[in-house]
C-alpha cells in the first residue's frame, strides 16, 4: 500500500484529457477526454500518483479521513488553464461598454484616444499596491472559476518603468496566491501618445525593453497585437523576429477585427498560439494547417459576446483543418471582462459550435500547450502537477449545458486544498 497526501473519491467522471502530453489534441482528438467512471485521483506532494477506479485507489493508497476529498458523484478534471488574460490593470471601461452597446465602433473608441489608451492613462497613475490588490482580486476570481494557471500579459502602461512594474506586479501575485502565473511582455499593444509621430522610436524602445527583460528572466513569451490603429505587420515582423533571436516564445493577438495576416505571420516565425483569430480567411487557415508545427489557435468568445459583435472564430474550420485549439477568458477591462472559463466554455460550445469534449480539451491541455507546458500540467497523469477540480455536476456536458453559474466545487494546486 502507497501513502498518498491526498485522495480525490466517489467522481462520477475523472476527465482525464490524457495521452496528449507531447502534441496538443488537434483534428478528431480535440474531444477525446478519456473519462474513467466511478473514478478518483491519487496525489502525493505536489505531483498526480494515480489515477484509476475509485475503489482500487482506495485498496492501493493508505490515507486519513481528513486527506479524503469526496467528489459526490461530482466530476473531476484538470485544473483549468487561461492561456490569454490581461490581469494587471486599473479602472474600468464601462463608459465605453456602453457607447459599444449603443453601436459605436471598438476601432473609432480606439482611434479617439479611448480603448486601451483609456486603460494605459489609469494604470500608469495607479501606485503599485493598488495594482497588485487589483491583481490578487481577479486573479482570486479565477481561481475560484477553476483556473490553476493563467498567463499574464502587459500592455497597459507602454513605457519602459511601468512595463517593468507591470511585470513585478504579476510575480507579486504569483508570490500570494497557489496558481501559477505566466509572464507575457505586450508592449506592442499600441503605440502611447507620446511616440505618435515617432512609431519608430518606440520600436527601439521595445527592442531594448525585450533585452532587459530577457536578461532578468522577468517574462517567457511576446506578444503583438497586429490590427489597425496598433502595430503593422512589417512592425509586428520585426518586433517578434528580435523576440525570437532574444530567446522568447511568441504569441500574436491576429485577425481579430480585420484580415491582417498576422496568423500566417506567427505560423511563419513558429509562434507558440495565434489569438483571436475572428476574422480569418482561408488563405490564413491553410497557411496554419501548412506550419510544420501549426500554433495553437487560442478562441476567445468572451470577446465578441461582450462587445455585441456577430463575428466568431471559425472554430470548426479550424479544427477540420487540423489546428490545435485552445479557449481563454481574455480578461481584461475592456473587450471581455470576466473571469470565468467555464463561462467561456458555454459561450464555445453556441457560438464556436465546439462539443463540450472539445471546450474542456481546449481550456486544459491545449492551453497547457499555448503556454509550452504540455508535458507538466493540463492532464491528470501519473507524474505531472497535481492541479485538480472538482465541478458539482454529473458530467461533462454540463460545463457546456449549464451558463451563468460556477461549478467549480474544490480547487486543488500543486497538491494544496484552495478551495473545497
Amino acid at each position: 500500500m502507497t501513502t498518498a497526501d491526498l485522495l480525490i473519491v466517489n467522481a462520477a467522471e475523472v476527465v482525464t484529457c490524457a495521452g496528449f502530453s507531447q502534441a496538443p489534441a488537434r483534428g478528431a482528438e480535440q474531444g477525446v477526454l478519456r473519462i474513467i467512471r466511478d473514478g478518483a485521483v491519487a496525489i502525493a506532494g505536489d505531483r498526480i500518483l494515480a489515477v484509476g477506479a475509485s475503489d482500487r485507489l482506495r485498496r492501493e493508497h493508505h490515507v486519513s479521513d481528513d486527506q479524503i476529498l469526496d467528489a459526490a458523484g461530482g466530476i473531476v478534471l484538470p485544473g483549468f488553464i487561461d492561456c490569454h488574460t490581461h490581469l494587471v490593470f486599473a479602472g474600468d471601461r464601462s463608459a465605453e461598454w456602453e457607447q459599444r452597446m449603443q453601436g459605436k465602433p471598438y476601432l473609432e473608441i480606439l482611434k479617439e484616444g479611448g480603448g486601451i489608451l483609456s486603460t494605459v492613462k489609469k494604470t500608469r497613475a495607479s501606485a503599485i499596491g493598488a495594482l497588485v490588490t487589483n491583481g490578487l482580486r481577479w486573479a482570486t476570481a479565477c481561481m475560484e472559476h477553476g483556473t490553476t494557471t493563467l498567463e499574464a500579459k502587459t500592455g497597459y502602461c507602454l513605457d519602459r518603468e511601468g512595463e517593468l512594474r507591470l511585470l513585478e506586479v504579476a510575480r507579486a501575485v504569483a508570490g500570494e496566491l497557489p496558481l501559477q502565473i505566466v509572464s507575457t511582455f505586450l508592449g506592442a499593444h499600441v503605440v502611447p501618445p507620446e511616440f505618435k509621430q515617432d512609431r519608430g522610436g518606440y520600436l527601439d524602445l521595445l527592442d531594448a525593453l525585450m533585452v532587459e527583460i530577457r536578461a532578468g528572466q522577468l517574462a517567457e513569451f511576446v506578444d503583438v497585437f497586429c490590427e489597425q490603429e496598433a502595430f503593422t505587420l512589417a512592425e509586428t515582423e520585426r518586433i517578434l523576429t528580435r523576440a525570437r533571436e532574444l530567446g522568447f516564445g511568441l504569441k500574436l493577438h491576429a485577425e481579430q477585427f480585420t484580415a491582417s495576416g498576422a496568423a500566417a505571420l506567427g505560423a511563419r516565425l513558429g509562434a507558440v498560439s495565434v489569438d483571436h483569430l475572428e476574422h480569418l480567411d482561408e488563405a490564413a487557415i491553410s497557411a496554419l494547417a501548412g506550419a510544420a508545427k501549426p500554433p495553437v489557435g487560442v478562441l476567445l468568445p468572451g470577446v465578441p459576446f461582450h462587445l455585441a459583435q456577430t463575428e466568431y472564430a471559425p472554430a470548426r474550420k479550424l479544427s477540420e483543418a487540423g489546428i490545435p485549439l485552445a479557449i481563454a477568458t481574455d480578461l481584461n477591462p475592456g473587450s471581455s471582462f470576466t473571469p470565468s472559463l467555464p463561462m467561456c466554455i458555454a459561450l464555445a460550445c453556441r457560438t464556436l459550435k465546439m462539443t463540450a469534449s472539445e471546450a474542456v480539451v481546449a481550456c486544459t491541455i491545449n492551453a497547457a500547450h499555448a503556454l509550452g507546458r504540455g508535458a507538466e500540467i493540463g492532464s491528470l497523469e501519473p507524474g505531472k502537477r497535481a492541479d485538480v477540480i472538482v465541478c458539482d455536476v454529473p458530467d461533462h456536458r454540463w460545463l457546456g449545458y449549464a451558463f451563468g453559474q460556477n461549478p467549480v466545487r474544490a480547487v486543488v494546486v500543486g497538491g494544496e486544498r484552495v478551495f473545497d
